[in-house]
C-alpha cells in the first residue's frame, strides 16, 4: 500500500453529481487507503431505528442523508457526523474506489489509478427494495440510471422494461380514448352542419 502523504489524498468541493463530492487532490495509486469512514459505532437496533429516522428526513427534504455503513454482524456505523468527510463520496455506476473493512476500520481505497482531480465515487450498492426512490445521477455511460448494486442490474433492466410497457399500454389507450372522443365531436359537428343544409333548402 502507498505510504500515506503529509497531505490528505483528497479534498472537498462542489460536485456535479449531486451537492459537494470528494475529488483526488493529486494523483492517487490503485490501492491506495484514501480515507476512512467515520462515525458512530451503533448496535443493529439502534441502526435500524436511525435509518428509519433518516430515510423519513430524507423524504420531506429531498435529500438522500442516510449515512448507515455496515461494519460487522453485530455493529454498523452511523457516518451522519461532521467530521466524517467519506460521507460526501457520491455514488457512480463507473466506481474508482470502493470500502473494504480493514482490522474494524472502514476504508475507501482506490481501484485504479485516479488522476489528480477525479471526483472520487462507489458503488453505493442499494438493493431493489426502494430503487425507485433512488435515480442515480453520474453521468456515466454505463449508468443504470437507480442507485443499486451491480448484482442487481440485470433484474433492474427487466424491471423497468416493465415499467416501461405498462406505460406505453396506457398511452395507446389515453390515444385511443382521445381519438374516439375526436371521431364522436367531428360526427356530432358533421350532423349540424347538415341540419342546416337541409334548413337553407327548405
Amino acid at each position: 500500500m502507498p505510504a500515506a502523504p503529509a497531505e490528505p489524498w483528497y479534498i472537498v468541493r462542489q460536485s456535479a453529481i449531486h451537492n459537494q463530492g470528494v475529488f483526488a487532490s493529486r494523483d492517487i495509486p490503485k490501492g491506495t487507503r484514501i480515507l476512512d469512514y467515520k462515525g458512530h459505532k451503533i448496535s443493529k437496533a439502534e441502526s435500524t431505528r436511525r435509518g428509519n429516522a433518516q430515510i423519513e428526513d430524507s423524504a420531506k427534504t429531498g435529500e438522500g442523508a442516510v449515512y448507515i455503513f455496515v461494519l460487522n454482524k453485530k455493529q454498523d456505523i452511523d457516518g451522519n457526523v461532521p467530521w466524517n468527510d467519506a460521507r460526501l463520496i457520491n455514488h457512480t455506476c463507473e466506481p474508482n474506489c470502493e470500502a473494504q473493512i480493514i482490522r474494524g476500520t472502514i476504508w475507501l481505497i482506490a481501484t485504479r489509478d485516479i488522476p489528480e482531480g477525479t471526483e472520487l465515487g462507489f458503488n453505493y450498492g442499494f438493493d431493489l427494495e426502494t430503487w425507485e426512490d433512488h435515480p442515480c445521477l453520474c453521468g456515466t455511460k454505463s449508468c443504470c440510471g437507480y442507485i443499486v448494486g451491480k448484482e442487481y442490474w440485470p433484474k433492474l433492466k427487466r424491471l423497468l422494461k416493465k415499467r416501461q410497457q405498462v406505460i406505453d399500454a396506457a398511452g395507446e389507450e389515453e390515444r385511443a380514448r382521445k381519438a374516439d372522443a375526436a371521431g364522436e365531436k367531428a360526427a356530432k359537428g358533421a350532423g349540424k352542419k347538415a341540419g342546416k343544409r337541409v334548413r337553407k333548402g327548405e
